[in-house]
């Protein structure tokens, strides 16, 4: 088994980045690795809730997770578990695996601790840190403050 570890700083609350995580509005803005739309996203945030997101990338491809919300700790932890029902990385078909989520406040908004652990093997473990590296630019990306040259535009 092997776990992904990442961290990001948004500069957003944590409530407010805990609905982008939990809320179907939300996901959309940032979920998948790439620009490709978030074609479904479905929440039941509570434990014993589930959820499942449907994308597609750019390159055409669709692909569906879904999981159970195990701990719910709004809004600073939430943790799920994973697994790909469509698409996906063929290292976890039919795998179950665990994402963890800290949401911690810091001078400019949130630091997010993001965990993708009880992956299959190495190279499962680079391909959804590639994905997740992508998402959460994304979310980043949502967040980040107007730029100057934007104001004056």
């Amino acid at each position: 088994m092997t776990s992904v570890t990442l961290v990001r700083r948004i500069a957003a609350r944590p409530s407010i980045i805990f609905d982008a995580l939990t809320m179907p509005d939300g996901i959309a803005l940032w979920w998948g690795p790439d620009g490709g739309p978030v074609l479904l996203a479905e929440t039941d945030v509570r434990v014993g809730g589930r959820f499942r997101v449907r994308f597609r990338m750019l390159d055409g491809s669709e692909h569906e997770s879904e999981g159970e919300y195990l701990e719910v700790n709004q809004p600073t932890r939430l943790v799920m578990s994973w697994h790909w029902s469509t698409g996906g990385d063929p290292e976890e078909d039919g795998g179950l695996s665990r994402i963890e989520i800290d949401l911690r406040p810091i001078d400019i908004g949130t630091e997010l601790t993001f965990t993708h652990a009880q992956l299959n093997n190495a190279a499962s473990g680079a391909s959804h840190q590639a994905g997740w590296n992508g998402a959460l630019d994304k979310l980043v990306r949502h967040f980040a403050p107007a730029r100057e040259a934007d104001d004056e535009a």
